[in-house]
């Protein structure tokens, strides 16, 4: 076993994450692989954001090909044993994994990068291989090929984030394109290889002649849904996730429904949703609903953009705050480019990094973890201006519905109204609710808000659970063209209450008073009038 070839490592890794208490099996992926092994010269590139398991499914593809250990304990009871091929590959191949965002991260530039990578694989080659006569001063290409001449082996690549080196400060233009060669020089054009595996969260970028490592077919989160189910946790796997944590933890803190609202929200090409994995088990193993993203480098670089307000990319980003979906020619390959310069290049990135989703030719805010994240853009940034004094407003508007002080609620609805963002033509309540999205933006740190669903004996616009114990509750209903006193009295008559007093109950919180909010807006007078009750 060496450190890159038939490396220890990769078992280990897989090992221990197959013992955790809400492993997902997704093994059924290697079936797959096996195939694709079987025909040999053959490449594939997958490409999520991060969360999303990516390292887990390489490490067990690198644990059950490997021939460095037997890992027969860890697959024997899992989905691929069922395969008729499962013995004749199981731990029977020369794997090199390399995981690039360890060289990476202990490397002060490119050439240390490359170099600790290719010394350390050549070492491996060598000792693993001691017939074998090598070149001094040949090239790890020229090694393998040599070994495949005297021994007629063939190796199965893993590679593991292959575009980190791409994030770091030290890595310059020509060294990404130094890096592409490279992996081409590996993988393309041997006859060594019976199968390269990479993951990474950039598509693999066309530089030089655009023609350098086409040997790899990818497979992405936006446009292809071959394997879309092993990234990412299913409708399924989550429901499975949550019986474990049942049976196990007494005093839950968390609901199903929890996790759907605050992770959930990504789909495959084919519509079929998926969770952020990450976030799903950190809270099950925590017992916390709360937000576990990681703010990257990433994030903050594209944050800018929004920021300067580049192709007018705030407004859009206002929208999608407010709970809308926008228009966008999703291009993956533009999140590659060094400047982002319109909003379909910036939202391209977005998504490719998961702080978007993308579907049926439009972009929008996953899930509530994400949408923190950008409201905290939105509240923090004075630059973005009015939609900066809006989001900041909402603070008083949550605090003046709580007071009942309806003068205020309007004063705040009509600057929201008068200011120039453009919520399409505010003429029915899809538009009116996005402005409320807004408007109380700042309710969202201390309720959930739950907008536009069954309740009681119709649907009813917003509620707002208190996640304090104590705090007041609130049904808010909107209406366009009519009284806020009538929008107060659907509340009543539809029994929206018993939907607000249902979640309570199965939350195991209780509230204090439950206000009954109704805002009306008037086309031709163009303005608002507000009404609070207490139930």
């Amino acid at each position: 076993m060496g450190y890159y070839l038939n490396s220890n490592k990769v078992y280990s890794l897989y090992e221990s994450e197959a013992r955790k208490p809400y492993f997902i099996d997704k093994t059924e992926m290697l079936f797959e692989l096996i195939t694709l092994a079987e025909q040999g010269n053959n490449h594939i590139c997958i490409t999520r954001p991060r969360r999303f398991g990516k390292s887990v499914i390489a490490s067990m593809v690198g644990a059950f090909f490997s021939k460095g250990f037997d890992s027969s304990s860890i697959f024997d009871s899992l989905k691929i044993a069922g395969d008729k091929r499962y013995r004749e590959h199981l731990n029977q191949h020369d794997v090199i994994y390399i995981d690039f965002s360890e060289a990476a991260n202990i490397s002060n530039n490119y050439q240390d990068f490359i170099d600790s990578i290719t010394g350390i694989l050549r070492e491996d080659l060598h000792e693993a291989f001691p017939d074998v006569k090598f070149w001094e001063k040949a090239a790890v290409v020229q090694d393998l090929r040599k070994i495949h001449e005297k021994t007629k082996k063939s190796f199965i690549f893993v590679f593991d984030e292959w575009d980190c080196i791409f994030h770091k400060q030290y890595t310059t233009n020509h060294d990404k394109e130094c890096f592409i060669n490279f992996l081409a020089s590996l993988t393309k054009g041997t006859g060594y290889v019976s199968l390269s595996y990479m993951t990474g969260v950039l598509p693999v970028a066309k530089y030089s002649s655009g023609s350098t490592i086409n040997n790899f077919i990818e497979y992405t989160m936006a446009t292809d849904d071959k394997f879309s189910e092993y990234f990412g946790f299913t409708e399924s796997e989550v429901d499975e996730l949550y019986r474990r944590y049942e049976a196990k933890v007494n005093e839950r803190n968390v609901s199903r429904e929890d996790l759907k609202f605050w992770y959930d929200g990504y789909h495959t090409p084919q519509s079929e949703r998926m969770y952020n994995p990450r976030s799903v088990v950190l809270a099950l193993d925590r017992n916390r609903i709360r937000s576990y993203w990681t703010t990257t480098g990433p994030y903050s670089e594209i944050a800018d953009y929004i920021v300067n307000d580049i192709d007018g990319v705030r407004k859009d980003v206002a929208l999608m705050v407010a709970g809308e979906a926008v228009p966008a020619d999703v291009e993956e390959f533009a999140a590659t480019a060094m400047h982002l310069s319109t909003k379909d290049e910036i939202f391209s990135a977005m998504v490719v990094y998961g702080f978007l989703n993308y579907e049926d030719g439009k972009v929008h805010i996953p899930n509530k973890e994400l949408m923190d994240e950008f409201a905290k853009t939105i509240r923090r940034e004075k630059k973005l201006g009015y939609i900066y004094d809006l989001a900041n407003a909402s603070s008083r508007m949550l605090l003046a519905t709580l007071k009942g002080d309806t003068k205020t609620m309007e004063e705040i609805l009509q600057f929201a109204h008068d200011t120039e963002i453009p919520l399409l033509d505010y003429n029915n309540e899809t538009e009116l609710t996005a402005i409320v999205n807004l408007v109380y933006l700042a309710a969202r740190d201390t309720y959930y808000v739950e907008r536009e669903n069954k309740a009681g004996e119709g649907y009813v616009d917003f509620i707002f659970y208190p996640e304090r114990p104590g705090d007041d509750g609130i049904i808010l209903e909107l209406k366009v063209d009519d009284t806020p006193e009538t929008a107060i009295q659907q509340i009543k008559d539809k029994k929206y209450v018993l939907k607000f007093q249902g979640k309570m109950a199965e939350k195991k919180r209780h509230a204090g008073r439950v206000l009954m909010v109704g805002i009306g807006y008037d086309k031709k007078k163009k303005d608002h009038h507000c009404k609070v009750e207490v139930l």
